[in-house]
């Protein structure tokens, strides 16, 4: 198994920019061997390609790409924090955000889109815990926002 940065090289991926933070607080916060991520929301190049409510505006399909795209930015977050993605020991766990349509019920098959990123990347190291939660808005109208909670060597 390659490296999870010729993974990504591997997948067509290009990890970004970390994103600004768009209020007060940083994007990672380390203690011991855990680094979490804040939230992270499907930017890319500092736009939402996509935004409303999955179930109404966005389509399930559409949110669990833009959950893809949440998570590529975690890992861009991480490997700012680290330096180098060789040093994840383990995804410890995901909590994915689903701004919902008050009849959409498909949370977990959004934020599948996230963990199956992390799987492709981090191999075995990619599989986690997780919760996958339904909220009726998002910062910037977001349809889906990301965090994760890393171990790292």
């Amino acid at each position: 198994m390659s490296a999870p940065e010729d993974r990504l090289c591997e997948l067509g991926l290009e990890l970004p920019d970390v994103a600004a933070p768009l209020a007060s607080y940083v994007p990672t916060a380390r203690t011991g061997s855990l680094v979490y991520t804040a939230g992270q929301l499907p930017l890319v190049k500092g736009e939402l390609p996509v935004t409303g409510k999955v179930g109404a505006e966005v389509t399930a399909e559409q949110a669990a790409e833009q959950a893809r795209v949440c998570a590529l930015n975690a890992i861009a977050a991480v490997k700012a924090e680290i330096g180098d993605l060789a040093k994840v020991v383990r995804i410890v766990k995901v909590v994915g955000f689903v701004a919902s349509a008050p009849d959409f019920y498909g949370q977990p098959q959004v934020i599948n889109g996230a963990s199956d990123l992390l799987g492709e990347v981090f191999g075995d190291a990619g599989v986690h815990a997780r919760s996958a939660v339904g909220v009726s808005v998002l910062p910037r109208n977001a349809p889906v926002e990301v965090e994760l909670i890393v171990e790292v060597s």
